[in-house]
């Protein structure tokens, strides 16, 4: 099993919103960064998330998730009104790619910014360092258990 963060911007999806889902579960499309979607491409089913909601007063990890359905090609790439539409990416030799998630568990407190900065555990989070933009990136184990106990919360990884 890998452990990743996910950034989102909750005011166009918010953890709310996928908890709010009938399954919980939603695809996770619009990600435009080749190395975010090479990331994504190694995601496996059952892989552990927390999502992290960027562009707010304060960024924070809200919850987490886990991959539902392994990376296949995003439409959105291919819908001419979507804001995710690319032109160079034919259906027939994709360039984009989603994978769905599904909410798991809010944190009971979530994680501000300020706070995984101030952790020395988890200095080597790619969202802590200046100029990341990266919406998805990998983490450890022992970092995905760490912003959890920073949260209250309690998950098994195993």
């Amino acid at each position: 099993m890998k452990f990743w963060l996910m950034k989102s911007e909750p005011d166009v999806f918010s953890f709310d919103d996928l908890m709010a889902r009938p399954a919980k579960t939603e695809p996770w499309d619009g990600v435009r960064n080749y190395l975010a979607r090479n990331h994504m491409m190694a995601m496996k089913q059952g892989d552990l998330i927390l999502i992290y909601h960027s562009n707010c007063a304060p960024p924070h990890v809200a919850g987490i998730a886990t991959v539902a359905k392994e990376a296949y090609p995003d439409s959105s790439a291919w819908d001419p009104a979507s804001d995710y539409f690319d032109p160079k990416s034919p259906a027939e030799k994709p360039r984009w790619f989603r994978v769905d998630v599904k909410g798991v568990k809010a944190l009971k407190e979530p994680v501000a910014l300020a706070t995984l900065k101030a952790d020395a555990a988890l200095e080597g989070l790619e969202v802590v360092r200046k100029g990341t933009r990266l919406s998805v990136t990998p983490v450890t184990e022992e970092e995905f258990v760490r912003v959890l106990s920073l949260g209250n919360t309690k998950y098994s990884t195993k």
